[in-house]
């Protein structure tokens, strides 16, 4: 008896000591980052700007996996289902953790219970496009045109958000509108290069690159007002729908069940990372405005969305194709 309280005894500290070791070794081996959106989309170019930087402060490889499809909820399914070990996050957003259990009629995760929050990446408002022939030069052109002749303005929407800010101007005057969903905005653009659609609905970050070339048109921003991401481009506010505002977000989590000391480690890093006044300036450019914060304020700043925009969906009826 007195040899099992002997080594009891020695063995307690080494238990004790385990957390703090699995703290200091995380991550020992590559991290899997999942984007459920085709590659080159927003959420995409940030996630995979701050994987260089997470790979190099970590000591580890973080891998971007497209998993596009169903408004971002077949990759959202896959995270929520990975071993909550630390080797596999999601980069969520607004739609797979608020949106999209109020459009679709099954996830197949639950945005809340399924999932640890570990960080609030990035904000930014949506930006609705077109080509430089297209006769819309703003707002006010687009809802005479579709008054004029409905059904004949097709709109591409390349995720949930964007399918909410369709619904919204079609809830707000700008009806007889037409919208064509796609799977992500690689897609979308191409068809609205190619005249497939009239006008597009997407982030600022993925459409930023075809607006500073010229190959696109900004006709207004929904944020509530003018957007220091796209300066001198109107808010949908502005030019007639008062109170209009939709504003997409992306935030880092992993599976539900995910060690604390992965979560701690992942958002101090981040946090250092997000402070750089080099990497803020590059997701200004990149059509990001910073987040930052703890696991529990994003856990929070996502149930008021929910809370937001449920009974408003709801209302409305929305529902995804």
């Amino acid at each position: 008896m007195k040899t099992l309280r002997l080594i009891a005894a020695l063995a307690a500290p080494l238990l004790f000591a385990q957390p703090a070791a699995a703290a200091d070794s995380y991550p020992a081996k590559p991290v899997k980052i999942i984007v459920p959106y085709q590659a080159g989309q927003g959420t995409d170019v940030a996630a995979r700007y701050l994987a260089e930087y997470l790979a190099r402060d970590l000591g580890q490889p973080f891998i971007v996996e497209n998993r596009p499809g169903a408004g971002g909820n077949i990759g959202a399914s896959e995270a929520a289902r990975a071993a909550p070990d630390g080797y596999t996050l999601l980069m969520g957003t607004n739609g797979t953790h608020v949106l999209n259990q109020y459009m679709y009629a099954s996830t197949n995760f639950d945005p809340e219970k399924d999932f640890t929050p570990v960080m609030l990446v990035s904000s930014f408002p949506m930006v609705l496009l077109t080509t430089p022939a297209s006769p819309y030069a703003s707002l006010a052109d687009l809802r005479n045109a579709a008054k004029a002749k409905p059904d004949s303005v097709n709109v591409g929407m390349p995720s949930t958000t964007a399918r909410l800010v369709y619904e919204l101007l079609k809830q707000q005057g700008v009806s007889s509108i037409r919208g064509i969903p796609y799977k992500g905005s690689a897609t979308a653009t191409t068809d609205l290069l190619g005249g497939q659609v009239q006008v597009g609905i997407d982030t600022v970050s993925a459409a930023r690159s075809f607006i500073t070339s010229g190959k696109l048109r900004p006709l207004a921003v929904t944020s509530l007002k003018e957007s220091a991401l796209l300066p001198g481009v109107q808010s949908v506010a502005a030019q007639g729908l008062d109170g209009f505002q939709v504003i997409a977000w992306n935030g880092l989590y992993a599976p539900k069940g995910t060690p604390p000391a992965a979560v701690k480690r992942l958002n101090g890093d981040l946090a250092k990372i997000l402070a750089r006044p080099e990497v803020r300036q590059k997701l200004l450019d990149l059509g990001h405005e910073p987040g930052g914060g703890t696991p529990e304020e994003l856990a929070s700043f996502a149930r008021s969305e929910r809370q937001k925009w449920k009974p408003l969906i709801e209302q409305a009826g929305l529902k995804a194709e």
